[in-house]
């Protein structure tokens, strides 16, 4: 909110600098973000009357004018603006001027030949918006010359951009923050106080028809005639461009002055279109929930399609405009308006929040409404307006109408029992300077309170029942409240400091710790991490659905990773950004027969080319060939086996075909210490077509929780040192036909097991099916590397051993020996 200093002035007495006042605020709980200082706008820029303005003798867009600050001789100025003409009084920049705005610095200067001493200027080289195309005029005549154009332009004023807390709806406005001030400061506040509204007695033909009492406690309708409509004087102008509202003509600039003052919405309607809009004289104003099927034209030119969720305010009925939010096109007040319906209501929060969010709009009206209005001020601001549409359009009020349900006045205040002991407990010790220490009094309780406008009543030493005011009654509803009001305006830094007596090194759990090598060791492999909403479509019968969602495309939570990086996937290719090869670390949820349940999990997803071409794209096609090697399963397999040989981890491989996503023939289930610890696997060829995605696509998903577990042990958290053998290594090669069915994994696990002592590795250098080969047979090579830490290995120890794993795996396997 945008807080003129002149402004604020009239309201309460300050006589702290704006910097002060910055810092006062801001350390009171409300953050100035900015402090515009206008003062710089225009210094250096006078009053001036231009005496002749005579036609450029080189240019036709030009005008060579005279122009009179007040010095012994007249300025030679050359001006471009259309609307310059003799006897007017304008605002001149005189040479060695800066305009920051425009960022021009005014120089003697010669333009198409003839010199120019100053320029005249426009509102826009000030700083200030306008409609004119041209320079500024001064409407005012017999203004002294030379004298500085600020106080006439609004210019002498500092704005303060303050931010209030969501809590506090009550500071939404200047007589809001005027009493904030007053209350920090000890300044004396001047805040206007309208009398009662006279209503000319007559005929009239309004009528209200509130059919939501509760959406709607209060509704005031006041019709008023013989109303001209004209520009605002230039102090209501001022103060609405300082607090950045356009001004648009004298009625709908009070609408908008009370809204800045007081914080109440107040709306016009022209009652002309009004009539005009119900069919009839006999006007009935009505407050009502929209049907289905209802439009109604904004202000804004947008027609909006209402729901059941939008109040709208009626004329016989017929929608008129969004309660709360944003009047109608069809009954806005224009520059032949003679008379108008005022309203000044009060509408309940959470309808106005449902209303503004249904259509997608919001207003500075809404926002107000949002956090609650004050209602026990609906009049008095209701009665300025009136008082200042009286005075400034001429408005003769003819008849009011007020449908009120709010409680007795009563209960618009509350009564909080307050301990002085209790404060201390919460707020602490005050530092009192020279390390000495102290704690808050009676005094300053009182003090404080007093200067919020709360009454206190002593309820015995050290208790008092406070009695809230009005506009605090949505704020301060407990003693835990009024304990913050206190610290808030003693002041949070004269608080002592509470800190630990020895400080220590912060450091990682040993989980966190974990996490961020996991993740470091995916990222080495080139998977970049990916964050995903843990909120996805609905379903899928386990999934846990919310009862309250924003839109239905986030409506049940995810019940794993590997669906939300598929459609990161395709999602990265029809965008033209290639193949997606990341990982997603987060939480899933699933509903169970006895309850629901969520773990953390890690998934990622690789594709397109394989490791080595990903590696190596950017060198160009004319040093690899044309082709792209797509990623086969073994180089997927592969990136899993580089992240878990990082973590010093044994995982197995088992096949796997439960997963409906994913090809039953390429994928297997992992296993760490007879834990499954997740799956691997190729996308299903159905699912790739569906989604349009390349053939070499693969996916994994672990279980968080079971790779920590397996992570948190001894032998791998601790490296272990083993020697490297000084002596020479003996190797074996072994080949034979084994059936399909029989894996890999489970031959290497039965040559380890026959060959344990002398057998340091084993790998598989090569797989042929095909030509002489038997038919359920696949032809497998192994390579056996013995070796001894202390001696070199014989001929005569090795073969023996040799033997024994050609003869377990025929026995086992009944495989089919070559070699």
């Amino acid at each position: 909110m945008r807080i003129s200093l002149n402004w604020l002035r009239e309201l309460v007495e300050i006589k702290l600098s704006p910097e002060e006042l910055a810092e006062t605020l801001t350390m009171a709980g409300f953050e100035v973000e900015d402090i515009e200082d206008r003062h710089t706008w225009a210094n250096g820029v006078v009053v001036g009357k231009v005496l002749e303005r005579q036609p450029h003798p080189n240019a036709d867009k030009l005008s060579v004018c005279q122009v009179d600050i007040g010095a012994s001789e007249p300025l030679n100025i050359v001006c471009g603006a259309p609307n310059v003409k003799a006897d007017i009084y304008v605002p001149v920049a005189t040479t060695g001027t800066y305009l920051p705005n425009i960022d021009l610095k005014i120089k003697p200067a010669k333009l198409r030949g003839v010199p120019s001493q100053g320029m005249i200027c426009s509102l826009k080289e000030l700083g200030l918006p306008t409609d004119v195309d041209g320079i500024h005029i001064f409407p005012q005549e017999n203004l002294p010359l030379g004298s500085d154009v600020r106080p006439l332009l609004g210019l002498d004023d500092v704005i303060l951009d303050v931010t209030a807390t969501a809590n506090r709806a009550d500071a939404l406005c200047m007589v809001g923050i005027a009493r904030e001030v007053a209350a920090l400061t000890g300044g004396k506040l001047s805040i206007p106080t309208p009398g009662a509204t006279s209503v000319l007695k007559g005929a009239g033909n309004l009528g209200l028809k509130i059919e939501d009492q509760q959406a709607c406690p209060a509704y005031i309708g006041t019709v008023i005639e013989q109303v001209k409509i004209a520009p605002s004087p230039d102090w209501l102008q001022q103060r609405l461009r300082a607090a950045g509202v356009r001004p648009i003509n004298n009625v709908v600039d009070i609408t908008n002055y009370i809204l800045w003052e007081w914080g109440q919405p107040l709306h016009a309607f022209d009652k002309d279109r009004l009539e005009s809009v119900a069919g009839g004289e006999d006007l009935k104003i009505g407050v009502r929930f929209a049907g289905s099927g209802e439009s109604l034209k904004t202000l804004d030119g947008q027609t909006r399609n209402l729901s059941t969720q939008n109040l709208l305010i009626t004329a016989n009925n017929k929608p008129v405009a969004l309660a709360g939010v944003m009047g109608g096109e069809e009954t806005e007040v224009h520059s032949g308006t003679q008379s108008l319906v005022l309203e000044a209501a009060l509408f309940d929060s959470v309808a106005i929040r449902r209303s503004s969010r249904s259509v997608g709009l919001r207003s500075e009206a809404s926002g107000r409404y949002e956090r609650g209005v004050n209602r026990a001020e609906l009049e008095i601001a209701c009665n300025r307006a009136l008082s200042l549409l009286s005075e400034l359009a001429n408005g003769v009020i003819v008849q009011q109408e007020i449908a009120d349900t709010r409680p007795d006045s009563s209960t618009w205040s509350r009564s909080i029992a307050l301990r002085l002991d209790r404060v201390n407990e919460v707020l602490g010790p005050v530092d009192l300077g020279e390390e000495d220490t102290g704690e808050v009094t009676e005094a300053d309780v009182e003090r404080i309170l007093s200067a919020l406008g709360c009454q206190l009543t002593a309820a015995g030493e050290g208790t008092w029942t406070v009695t809230v005011p009005p506009y605090r009654y949505r704020d301060l509803e407990r003693e835990i409240d009024l304990i913050e009001e206190l610290a808030r305006l003693y002041g949070y830094d004269n608080f002592c400091d509470t800190l630990p007596e020895k400080s220590e090194a912060g450091y990682l759990s040993l989980e966190q710790e974990l996490i961020r090598k996991v993740r470091a060791f995916l990222r080495a492999e080139g998977l970049t991490e990916v964050i995903h909403y843990s909120l996805v479509k609905p379903g899928n019968d386990r999934q846990v659905v919310l009862s309250n969602p924003l839109f239905v495309e986030y409506s049940a939570l995810r019940t794993d990773l590997i669906s939300g990086l598929i459609d990161a996937f395709q999602y990265n290719l029809e965008q033209g950004n290639g193949s997606l090869n990341g990982f997603d670390l987060g939480r899933i949820f699933w509903q169970e027969e006895d309850g629901l349940q969520e773990t953390d999990a890690i998934a990622g997803i690789m594709g397109g080319v394989s490791v080595a071409h990903r590696r190596y794209r950017s060198i160009g096609k004319w040093s690899k060939g044309s082709s792209e090697n797509p990623m086969t399963w073994f180089d997927a397999k592969g990136i899993l086996e580089s992240v878990f040989a990082a973590l010093n981890l044994t995982v197995e491989y088992q096949p796997d075909c439960r997963d409906e996503r994913l090809h039953p023939g390429r994928t297997a289930s992992l296993w760490v210490g007879g834990d499954r610890l997740g799956i691997f696997g190729q996308v299903h060829p159905q699912l790739r077509q569906d989604k349009g995605l390349p053939d070499s696509i693969y996916v994994f998903q672990l279980d968080l929780n079971v790779l920590l577990d397996a992570l948190d042990q001894d032998e791998v958290m601790v490296p272990k040192f083993h020697a490297y053998s000084t002596y020479p290594a003996s190797d074996r090669d072994i080949a034979f036909f084994a059936p399909v069915k029989v894996s890999v994994a489970d031959i290497e696990k039965s040559i380890n097991k026959a060959a344990k002592g002398l057998l340091e590795s084993v790998e598989l250098f090569d797989e042929y099916r095909g030509e002489n080969v038997p038919a359920g047979q696949r032809s497998l090579a192994f390579r056996l590397i013995y070796r001894s830490s202390d001696r070199t290995l014989t001929e005569a120890e090795v073969e023996p051993v040799h033997n024994k794993v050609r003869e377990a795996l025929v026995e086992k396997f009944g495989v089919n020996l070559r070699s």
